[in-house]
């Protein structure tokens, strides 16, 4: 430690690395090799085969993939070079990721995750060789029965927007076998909720009816029993909502909706702060589903791999994906015998290192520090909203009629802007040069200029404190030096960047396929 290091300063200095990195298919060059694959051994060629005659013959490829040919040093320098350009919860305070709750993920739980015991796993393994694994997810699936109050789980869905498609499958598939699969085409959600719960169920052909807030931001009442009718299949939310009120109506809402003959289906893709307080089938719901890579601490994996875990009432049990996990008394056994199933909604069985560290998390845990973590969440979030709303000029929280929030709020930036002319894209660069991520909102911004905060039961009050005192350090700039703010950042690995060319598809691409394709019509 040197003389000039101050620990008492509220914000610590950072700046972030910035290298000059192409792509790894820019480093590539003919004939470069990071290991050699040995030939194949006579023996084992006489017994298998070459492995490529036996396909069909549209299935093989006229020539080899083009891939990076690169030595190993480049490639370990390449991807260390690119980590030392990110934010990520291991690095710094990840409270401004927002409804992603981005929690500490116990390292233990990646040891076990890492094991060859479980890398080495495939799919299509005998049942006698996988007894372990299928005792996980089988035990998994008991746990997530005690948390929520449902009778059966599958972890078949590869994220929350993909388990929404799962549960308006099973909507539709419940009312096809009563003879309403026609007649019942309309789904309803309210404004607030996660935006896949009007997407995936559009996806699977329903209109979509969307509840408008009161005042107060709870979802009317009196427009749901408007809209509710012989067509309704279903009501799809979230709750708490995005702006984390939680519906102290929500046993009404399912009630309506259970009058007029529809199913009811509860998001808790980030349930942080309602684990062990608040059971789905105490509010009436037929179905739901969790994600394990949020509440359940398991890393998101920048979007993947992922486990949208949805579970269902006895009286959907039959409707499930298959197969779902059972035991016998004496084998776990995967169970295809499912009478009424919508079949697989993704190959196999889903993904399961994210199950064992779901299921090692509550291992760890127990019923109590459930409970615990859901009390720590909101204490954090509550604490966190009342230090911004006292000490950050500008900041202010929608719906302020309603006090308190769960597990996170959604802030506005409003006032900042109309007195500064800073707006949230501008506090979100400049937080940058300090080591944080803040994020709006999803789109349409329903609040003005909405940035969202959700600390998780993993910050101590200290970490709390830091992020807080930027953000009070931000606004301070802003109020004294409007422009210094609306040209950051100024130590982060990307300055300031113009984002119209990501409204035109033809100025950008996802591939390295289509970008050669795209650079050659660009350079004709």
């Amino acid at each position: 430690m040197t003389m000039e290091t101050n620990r008492e300063a509220e914000v610590r200095g950072f700046h972030e690395a910035k290298w000059d990195e192409p792509i790894i298919f820019e480093l590539s060059r003919k004939g470069e090799r990071g290991i050699s694959i040995p030939e194949v051994e006579k023996e084992i060629e006489e017994y298998v085969g070459d492995g490529v005659s036996v396909l069909p013959e549209n299935m093989i490829r006229k020539k080899p993939p083009a891939l990076p040919e690169i030595a190993q040093p480049r490639v370990v320098r390449h991807y260390l070079r690119l980590s030392q350009e990110t934010l990520g919860a291991d690095i710094n305070v990840d409270i401004g990721q927002g409804t992603c709750t981005m929690k500490y993920n116990p390292k233990i739980n990646d040891v076990l995750a890492c094991s060859p015991k479980v890398t080495e796993l495939h799919p299509l393994q005998n049942e006698s060789t996988v007894q372990g694994a299928l005792e996980i997810m089988y035990k998994l699936d008991l746990f997530l029965r005690e948390i929520s109050g449902f009778s059966r789980f599958t972890f078949q869905p590869g994220g929350g927007s993909h388990a929404i498609f799962t549960v308006a499958s099973i909507i539709r598939a419940h009312h096809e076998l009563n003879g309403e699969g026609d007649k019942r085409d309309e789904i309803i959600t309210t404004l607030l909720s996660h935006p896949s719960n009007a997407a995936a169920p559009a996806v699977k052909g329903y209109k979509m009816i969307t509840i408008y807030p009161n005042e107060d931001g709870l979802p009317d009442i009196e427009a749901l029993k408007t809209a509710v009718s012989e067509r309704t299949a279903g009501l799809i939310v979230t709750n708490p909502e995005d702006t984390a009120i939680f519906n102290p109506r929500i046993a009404e809402f399912t009630k309506i909706v259970h009058e007029v003959g529809g199913l009811c289906a509860y998001d808790q893709a980030n349930a942080n702060g309602i684990i062990g307080i608040v059971r789905a089938v105490d509010c009436g719901f037929d179905l739901g589903f969790f994600n394990l890579h949020k509440t359940f601490s398991s890393p998101h994996g920048c979007g993947g791999p992922a486990v949208g875990a949805v579970g269902v009432t006895e009286k959907l049990v039959d409707f499930l994906p298959v197969p779902i996990v059972d035991f016998n008394g004496e084998k776990y056994y995967l169970n295809y015998n499912v009478p009424h199933t919508i079949g697989k909604v993704r190959e196999f069985y889903g993904v399961f290192p994210v199950a064992l560290r779901a299921y090692a998390w509550i291992r760890s845990l127990g019923a109590e520090g459930i409970k615990e973590v859901a009390r720590v969440a909101v204490l954090n979030n509550n604490y966190v909203m009342k230090k911004i709303l006292k000490e950050v000029k500008g900041a202010s929280v929608s719906f302020p009629k309603t006090k308190h929030r769960i597990e996170q709020v959604r802030y506005s930036w409003e006032q900042l802007m109309k007195d500064t002319g800073v707006t949230t894209e501008d506090v979100i660069r400049r937080m940058a040069d300090f080591g944080f991520h803040l994020w709006t909102s999803h789109h349409p911004w329903i609040v003005p200029q909405p940035f969202t905060i959700e600390p998780t039961e993993s910050y101590s009050k200290d970490e709390l404190d830091e992020y807080i005192a930027a953000l009070k350090k931000v606004t301070e700039e802003a109020y004294k030096n409007p422009k210094k703010v609306k040209n950051a950042p100024y130590r982060s690995a990307i300055h300031k960047i113009d984002p119209s060319p990501l409204n035109d598809p033809e100025k950008w691409a996802i591939t390295w396929r289509a970008y050669l394709k795209k650079r050659k019509n660009w350079d004709e």
